[in-house]
């Protein structure tokens, strides 16, 4: 392992020589830890050969792993275990890891390395230095579980301070004008999402054998809880999307398996291939510049629908079942419309009465407790 630190603690050796283990802590820098075990490796091995600090060429030991190995075998995972969007995210990052610390061993990274970079990242803003931090602590984390690296170098970071803000809704009259921009395939697509709240890919998924048009419902399927299994949920459908679904399946294609599929030239093989959508960020630019309308993504549909839903006083659980959440502290993220008790509290200082029963800190939670087993119902 060789010489490494630990926060509040000082530097240490480790070293294996001819089966036999030696190690010595705490050292007050890595200078001194370094020195001594050139001598314990002269001492215990006879040695004349002068050992290189850390900065230097050593031998790899077994969880000595280097840095870009790390890397690549942590996207292997993603690429098993996630969604190809969640994958693709990583991609970009990994490639900015790997130009700043490739050529190095993963111990060789410190806490120092890591909270330079993180600062250096927050120039962007403290939202994309905090992500850096969250998938770097992920990623040295999965190489400590499987016994790769010996430490977690992000462990003593912590992150930035970030100013959160309320994300742009559009209403379902804008989101009604920015569709009728598109062509009818489009609008097909967009309206499914938008009824169905689904994820971008789990509609680009969606096979003819996912949608039962008699009970009216589809299934979706997503990655987003833990161990990466694809995890199917039945969605009612709406009206109209029981009417696009149908006019779809009459005029679909019989050898295309997917609800949603387009045709394209491979780069490489210069072939055209044929295949469900992966990624479409293009559309919605466009739509919405043409609709004169601020620009938003596909997910600020799924936002739309509930909160539409929310104002509509849909109880939350049932939200939370369609936009397929496991908690439910995640579906609130995605409410943010002003109940009536709000506006009629705020009444009050029109002086205006308002016939609020009158609670003790007992009788608070009671209800507040009652009206939450409601909502899961």
């Amino acid at each position: 392992m060789g010489t490494y630190s630990m926060k509040g603690k000082g530097w240490r050796y480790d070293f294996t020589l001819k089966g036999e283990r030696y190690t010595q802590a705490w050292f007050k820098n890595k200078r001194e830890a370094v020195k001594a075990e050139n001598e314990r490796r002269k001492e215990v091995g006879g040695q004349n050969k002068v050992w290189k600090a850390r900065t230097e060429e050593s031998p790899k030991m077994p969880t000595d792993m280097d840095f870009l190995e790390l890397v690549n075998r942590r996207l292997d995972f993603i690429k098993a275990y996630n969604s190809r969007q969640h994958y693709l995210e990583h991609i970009s990052r990994a490639k900015r890891w790997a130009g700043r610390w490739a050529g190095r061993l993963s111990c060789e990274i410190l806490e120092d390395d890591i909270q330079e970079f993180i600062l250096e990242r927050s120039r962007v803003s403290n939202h994309t230095a905090n992500k850096e931090l969250i998938r770097l602590r992920a990623m040295f984390n999965h190489g400590v579980r499987k016994g790769w690296i010996y430490a977690n170098p992000t462990t003593g970071i912590e992150k930035l301070p970030e100013e959160k803000r309320l994300p742009y809704v559009p209403s379902p009259e804008v989101v009604e004008k920015v569709i009728a921009e598109a062509d009818r395939d489009t609008q097909d697509y967009l309206w499914l999402i938008r009824d169905s709240m689904a994820r971008v890919g789990e509609i680009n998924k969606l096979t003819w054998d996912d949608v039962d048009l008699t009970k009216r419902f589809i299934v979706l399927y997503t990655r987003k809880k833990k161990g990466g299994s694809l995890t199917p949920r039945k969605v009612p459908m709406s009206d109209r999307a029981h009417l696009i679904l149908l006019r779809r399946y009459r005029e679909r294609a019989f050898d295309k398996p997917w609800v949603f599929w387009h045709e394209w030239n491979d780069t490489r093989s210069g072939e055209k291939r044929v295949g469900p959508y992966r990624d479409r960020k293009r559309i919605m630019k466009t739509l919405c510049k043409n609709a004169k309308v601020p620009y938003f993504r596909f997910h600020a549909l799924r936002h739309s629908g509930a909160s539409t839903l929310d104002e509509a006083n849909v109880p939350t659980g049932v939200i939370q079942r369609l936009l397929g959440h496991e908690s439910r502290e995640t579906t609130e993220i995605y409410l943010h419309a002003l109940r009536d008790t709000d506006r009629s509290a705020v009444a009050v200082f029109d002086g205006k009465v308002i016939p609020f029963p009158r609670h003790n800190s007992h009788t608070d939670s009671h209800t507040d407790k009652k009206a939450s087993e409601e909502q899961s119902a």
